[in-house]
């Protein structure tokens, strides 16, 4: 039996680093199911375009650059899965393949760890020359496995605007979370909210 992903949105003003200074405040998408738990955080203007229930699967993107998320839940059988694990064994011919559909002439970059708030994940990063968008694409690739969960957070922007892009998108990445119960937000701060005084 399928049932519906329910997401919350919470919209909050923020105080972000200079280079997030363009976005000042965020959306906050979170399941509501035991089963699918994840917290995805995501600066404005970027707005949640999609999401799916089989497989859980939710993707943002920016409305006025090519700028998007896809993040997926699928089940995982492998209970050794660990992120340095994975990075030890990455087969960048496999990977290059894999992309080639999407991104012809992908070029897989660099390779490490990275952070979500509760989880370490792989990262790689890739580009090629051409895309399915029409302009040169970057990929920024992270997935995890926590408790027979397998969280794949893949991150696509314009190479060309990479000095904007890339910010956010590490934002958006230390901000996921593999439960729904995450706090905002790493990287920036709650603004105090300003009393206005009574009338007189």
């Amino acid at each position: 039996m399928k049932h519906a992903v329910v997401s919350g949105l919470a919209v909050m003003a923020l105080v972000f680093s200079p280079a997030l200074a363009s976005a000042q405040s965020v959306s906050v998408a979170r399941s509501v199911l035991p089963t699918t738990p994840y917290t995805l955080i995501f600066p404005e203007p970027m707005v949640a375009a999609s999401q799916s229930i089989d497989p859980v699967s939710v993707t943002i993107n920016h409305p006025g650059a090519p700028l998007q998320c896809d993040m997926t839940i699928v089940p995982v059988d492998d209970t050794e899965w660990t992120a340095e694990g994975a990075l030890n064994s990455v087969d960048d011919a496999e990977v290059a393949a894999a992309w080639s559909d999407i991104m012809p002439g992908f070029a897989l970059g660099a390779k490490t760890t990275a952070e979500y708030q509760d989880a370490t994940a792989l990262l790689y990063e890739g580009s090629s020359p051409e895309s399915n968008m029409g302009v040169p694409l970057t990929v920024v690739h992270t997935e995890t496995v926590v408790s027979g969960r397998g969280y794949t957070l893949d991150c696509y922007y314009a190479t060309a605007e990479a000095a904007n892009a890339r910010p956010l998108v590490d934002f958006i990445i230390a901000n996921f979370a593999t439960r729904s119960d995450a706090d905002c937000c790493i990287g920036a701060e709650v603004a105090p909210v300003e009393e206005t005084p009574p009338a007189q």
